[in-house]
């Protein structure tokens, strides 16, 4: 089952922005942070775990879905060093 952009978290855990904020102390923590929005987006997306999981063997093996997955955390990560000033000194 495939949700609509309004069903997505009403469907899933409904944690879009874990901890409410994009405010990390570290580039490290914002990158763990990006990673962590990106794997709730999906989730979110497409809340059957077995419908997930089915196809990982496909897209786990595949660079262009490979790729497809290290851009949605790169635009995550950059969403998330903007909030952060690039990093506050």
């Amino acid at each position: 089952m495939l949700l609509q952009v309004g069903e997505v978290a009403a469907a899933g855990s409904g944690i879009l922005v874990p901890g409410g904020s994009l405010l990390t102390k570290t580039p490290e923590e914002g990158r763990a942070l990006a990673l962590t929005l990106a794997r709730h987006t999906i989730h979110n997306i497409q809340p059957d775990l077995d419908v997930l999981k089915g196809g990982r063997p496909n897209y786990s093996t595949t660079p262009d879905s490979l790729t497809a997955a290290a851009h949605v955390v790169a635009i995550e990560f950059q969403t998330i060093a903007a909030a952060n000033n690039y990093w506050r000194s």
